[in-house]
């Protein structure tokens, strides 16, 4: 667990000041030094124009990170809202929110991602919106499968009988049941978050250059793979240990969490 918690604590320290740690600039280039293996200038090597990998890997952090947090971000306040809305707004609220919710899902978000990302173009802007509308239904699933089961609660009815409103209700009773379910949910959404980002920056659809991000990196290094497949792999190796140690947390998180409920 200690070490999980570490990881992922170097992970965030990393978005956060590992441009200021980087030892050149990103989007700096140097032709006479391209595709230069690592060294004592460059750590990790260059990419096809001279620019320093190690730096636009600091710098990609916080786009790749800073990103998929937002989205999960984002993705965990729309689902929460839309899983309570079905739980306490009655038959048709609830069959409105879950035929939506499973309409969703019968597309694999990556596909839906990248269909939308491509009807509005591609930026950051396109990619932000296109893996927040494939991301919140798992919110909502849970939230509402949570809402239901709390709604014949003594405390929840005796709280509907003294006239509290349902957004009180929700407040306070409904938040603090649902965050310790919705956390975990919320590590494996950021974890794909980051997949769905690097996926479509791959693809050109996600953070364009000369902005750094892991995905790009990925683009731009795939025709010099056979040649020079360090390029591929420091920005690979960086995604995976990332969704890796954001998957840790969660499960551990959630061990944590039915221990908690065991000794309840």
């Amino acid at each position: 667990m200690r070490s999980v918690i570490v990881l992922a604590l170097i992970l965030v320290t990393a978005a956060l000041i590992g441009p200021m740690l980087a030892p050149h600039d990103p989007a700096q280039i140097d032709i006479p030094n391209r595709l230069s293996a690592p060294g004592a200038d460059w750590v990790l090597g260059t990419d096809a124009l001279g620019r320093d990998i190690l730096s636009r890997l600091l710098h990609g952090a916080r786009w790749s990170l800073g990103l998929a947090f937002l989205i999960s971000i984002i993705g965990l306040v729309v689902g929460t809202l839309m899983g309570l809305v079905a739980a306490l707004g009655g038959k048709l609220a609830d069959w409105v929110v879950m035929r939506t919710t499973d309409t969703f899902l019968a597309f694999p978000d990556l596909v839906a991602a990248v269909v939308i990302a491509g009807v509005l173009g591609a930026g950051t802007g396109s990619l932000i919106f296109a893996l927040t509308v494939t991301g919140w239904m798992r919110y909502a699933r849970v939230a509402r499968g949570i809402g239901l089961s709390l709604k014949t609660r003594g405390y929840v009815v005796q709280a509907r009988l003294a006239g509290l409103s349902p957004l009180a209700i929700a407040r306070w009773h409904y938040l603090p049941s649902l965050l310790p379910s919705l956390t975990v949910v919320w590590t494996g959404m950021f974890a794909r978050a980051i997949l769905g980002i690097s996926a479509l920056g791959f693809l050109g659809f996600g953070v364009q250059p000369p902005m750094p991000e892991w995905g790009t990196m990925l683009l731009d290094a795939r025709i010099h793979m056979r040649s020079t497949p360090l390029q591929m792999i420091w920005p690979g190796l960086a995604v995976v240990t990332c969704v890796l140690a954001i998957n840790l947390t969660g499960d551990a998180l959630r061990d944590a969490l039915a221990e908690r409920e065991h000794h309840a």
